[in-house]
């Protein structure tokens, strides 16, 4: 009789990827855990990074369940596959997200790479999101619940990448989860979700930003009449749609400034009043570039129905490809705060398609 494939798990020191871990022991799969271990904060100039503290939660779930653990130092490459994607992207006025950029270039890139080089048939996360087959092809679902899906954030991955990934979790709710986690004992069992950016724990994008990317001051300019109304220390410190932060106040009718768009030449931050008539706030079209697809690519305009950012619903659209390699998206209803650099993931129902970049 052949032994069971062996499954290495990325094991975070969180719930989810701990009943991952338990979830395929169970089933009988041959499963060790791995802690990847992308930043940990050397110069703690930008707060509390607890990748100690969790690597101790991921090895106490792993005696717990008793299987092996090791902690894969991940942290050159993530330096350059994802960092400075980060700080490059903010630098040019982008809004990149680095947890998309982590799942494809580090969980399914190099982390899966190190799997298969030590003799491990998949990669398991406790990703909310469900790996199924069609015609011998794998691809991702929507996870079971709705309120935790995370399919989103899968959207750059490859088809080679999804055959090697699995999902264990993606059945539940997370309130199932918990009551698997309490009845089988695990350490993490009511350890509270992570809400900090994937590489560095519970930290601040602009406290990141603050440590790490030169200020640029500039004006704020309202983009109605082109009155300047205050200053800003840099453009990366915002982005499209952000309320909060902008520190010029509202007007006598309590009406709040929104950020509209960036002005390159003279490091302008544009704002407006946060109405659906508010210049470069609501758009219907959007070209996008930078193409991942999860089964084969899409070459003919159709319908689909595309995420613009994580917790968002699916809504409508039309995919239009152009010859340059670009494609025209137009959304049946005016979407809100589309910033360039961010991911539109594209879906077919609870299938998802791949995804693509805002130009």
């Amino acid at each position: 009789m052949s032994s069971p494939d062996k499954i290495l798990v990325a094991m975070s020191g969180g719930v989810d990827s701990s009943v991952a871990a338990l979830l395929l022991k169970e089933a009988g799969y041959n499963v060790e855990g791995a802690y990847m271990k992308n930043w940990i904060n050397e110069d703690k100039v930008i707060g509390h990074c607890p990748w100690e503290e969790d690597i101790v939660d991921a090895r106490n779930v792993a005696n717990h369940l008793g299987i092996p653990f090791q902690v894969v130092n991940l942290m050159e490459d993530y330096k350059h596959k994802v960092v400075e994607y980060l700080l490059d992207g903010y630098a040019r006025g982008l809004t990149p997200n680095p947890d998309i950029m982590c799942n494809r270039e580090i969980k399914f890139g190099v982390f899966r790479q190190w799997a298969k080089d030590h003799g491990f048939k998949n990669v398991a996360t406790g990703h909310y999101a469900r790996r199924t087959e069609e015609n011998g092809k794998p691809f991702i679902l929507e996870g079971l619940d709705k309120e935790k899906d995370q399919t989103y954030f899968l959207a750059l991955l490859n088809e080679a990448q999804i055959k090697d990934a699995l999902f264990p979790i993606g059945y539940l709710q997370k309130s199932e989860l918990r009551e698997i986690a309490r009845k089988a004992g695990l350490p993490t069992a009511e350890k509270k979700d992570s809400q900090g950016i994937c590489f560095i724990g519970e930290v601040k994008m602009a406290d990141f930003l603050t440590a790490y990317v030169p200020e640029k001051p500039g004006p704020i300019v309202r983009a109605s009449d082109g009155k300047v109304l205050g200053k800003h220390k840099g453009l990366h410190y915002f982005t499209l749609g952000q309320r909060k932060g902008i520190r010029i106040p509202s007007n006598t009718d309590n009406e709040n400034y929104v950020v509209v768009g960036k002005r390159a030449e003279d490091h302008a931050l544009l704002v407006a009043f946060d109405h659906p008539d508010a210049p470069g706030l609501y758009q219907k079209e959007i070209r996008v570039h930078h193409f991942s697809w999860t089964l084969d690519p899409i070459t003919f305009p159709c319908e689909l129905e595309g995420r613009v950012r994580y917790r968002d619903p699916r809504v409508p659209c039309e995919f239009i490809p152009e010859s340059d390699g670009t494609a025209l998206i137009r959304f049946k209803t005016p979407q809100r705060a589309l910033a360039s650099g961010q991911v539109l993931a594209l879906y077919r129902g609870e299938k998802l398609l791949g995804g693509c970049v805002y130009l």
